[in-house]
């Protein structure tokens, strides 16, 4: 049945193509008795000249300016070189303690900051909040906070958001200013 149907519609295809013409009844393509036009084209071809190849122009080369992103100058009292990986990322360094972590990070802006030991436990559906611990700006150097209650031997990587800082060029605000690796405490 299949090939039937294949067959018939392959030999109505000259019928729909060519038209009254495939069937001896007209002049040919695009003429017919009726309109007068015997043998002319049915296509008109207008003589015309030919496009030029475009030719690449070049500007002229102009500085784009950097995104105004700046960090505070050192504090030449203060003795401790904190490592920088991105312009934006503040350095934490983590020491692990008996249920605990210590956080240390160099005071920026003289903003308020908050910190949170984030499990790295898989968890299936949805994630908990972090649970964030408030810290003080800070006089000195440095800042540092202890976060307890933490399993021992459970691994985390410690969030340090500073909301007055950590911005991206564009006005977004980062979800945290700087982190730490994987950690364990005692």
């Amino acid at each position: 049945m299949r090939k039937t149907t294949i067959a018939i519609a392959l030999s109505a295809l000259p019928l729909l193509l060519g038209g009254c013409a495939a069937l001896g009844l007209g002049d040919g393509p695009g003429s017919s008795a009726a309109d007068g036009n015997a043998g002319e084209p049915w296509i008109e071809v207008a003589a015309g000249a030919a496009t030029p190849s475009p030719v690449p122009t070049r500007g002229k080369a102009a500085a784009t300016a950097e995104p105004a992103v700046s960090t505070p100058a050192p504090d030449p009292a203060c003795t401790k070189i904190w490592p920088r990986t991105e312009p934006v990322l503040i350095p934490v360094e983590v020491t692990p303690g008996a249920g605990s972590l210590k956080v240390e990070w160099p005071r920026q802006y003289d903003s308020d900051y908050r910190v949170t030991a984030v499990p790295q436990e898989l968890v299936s559906g949805p994630q908990p909040e972090p649970e964030w611990q408030a810290v003080a700006p800070g006089t000195g150097c440095s800042v540092s906070t202890t976060i307890t209650g933490l399993i021992p031997g459970a691994a985390y990587i410690v969030w340090l958001d500073a909301p007055n800082t950590g911005y991206d060029t564009d006005g977004t605000r980062h979800l945290y200013s700087g982190r730490s690796g994987v950690v364990y405490p005692n």
